[in-house]
């Protein structure tokens, strides 16, 4: 039997966590001096409000080895249990589940996705498939590996404001892009968020990203897995979907609310596409 497990950096979509009976491991969330656990007793919907009705930003706090070790201790050694971590640069969540897989669980696998929310899911929809197929732990492995080159992700949000209160960009640069409403696109490069370009105007967002992925893959997509992420702009999903499939044909589309780690940086106005 193999196991997959993540943790709560990627952003995985109800479906799928419900047909792989997928473990996820929770990153901390630090908010007005009060810790929660992401996705338990913290939940999207109560995380936007809280964000939208404070005027301070949380912080993220790493999954630690004591959770990884009651995770893996869970199973016994004759299941093999593959972890997707997100982004190793970004988080030490990866360290903590190596600890504590080195303290006594060969059965444990781990994989650096290099990867965030909506991108690092696509490793672990990708894996979960695999092992529906019976591959071996080793070739899901090989292939996670592969897909490491063949991925996009592309995010946007709706204000500079949150960015301006974590200090990711000055008060001066927030309060000018906002008056001439600059909307920055964003990649997931080097394991790492950045910036990739900026449009003017909201309405230039859905089709940039859209354009993101075609320009990355072509334009039939129907055998891509690909899915688009919001905050608590749930309307806009369709506006996405819908300059998604005016500039290509596409079949695989899941939809995903983006959680704590990221909004804890973006905001809850965002929107991201990824693609495999």
């Amino acid at each position: 039997m193999i196991k997959i497990v993540c943790d709560s950096i990627s952003d995985l979509p109800e479906e799928i966590l419900d047909k792989y009976n997928v473990d996820v491991v929770p990153l901390t969330v630090i908010f007005n001096n009060t810790e929660y656990l992401d996705g338990q007793n913290l939940t999207t919907k109560d995380f936007y409000k809280m964000l939208r009705e404070s005027d301070s930003m949380p912080k993220t706090s790493q999954a630690t080895y004591t959770q990884f070790k009651s995770i893996f201790e869970k199973y016994n050694c004759d299941t093999e249990i593959i972890y997707i971590a997100g982004s190793s640069t970004a988080s030490g969540t990866y360290q903590s589940a190596m600890l504590a897989k080195n303290d006594g669980h060969d059965n444990v696998f781990i994989f650096d996705s290099q990867n965030l929310s909506i991108g690092s899911a696509l490793f672990v929809i990708k894996a979960c498939e695999m092992v529906e197929m019976g591959y071996s732990v080793e070739d899901i492995l090989c292939n996670l590996e592969k897909y490491k080159n063949n991925v996009e992700v592309a995010f946007s949000v709706d204000t500079l404001e949150y960015l301006k209160m974590g200090g990711r960009i000055s008060s001066t640069k927030a309060a000018l892009g906002n008056l001439l409403s600059i909307k920055p696109i964003l990649e997931v490069k080097d394991g790492l968020v950045s910036q990739k370009s900026q449009v003017r105007g909201k309405k230039q967002i859905y089709s940039t990203l859209a354009k993101t992925i075609v320009g990355r893959f072509g334009n039939d997509l129907k055998d891509k897995t690909i899915i688009i992420g919001c905050g608590d702009n749930q309307e806009d999903l369709e506006i996405m979907r819908n300059a998604l499939e005016k500039e290509s044909q596409v079949k695989n589309i899941y939809f995903v609310n983006i959680g704590c780690v990221i909004c804890s940086h973006s905001g809850p106005g965002v929107m991201g596409i990824s693609c495999m």
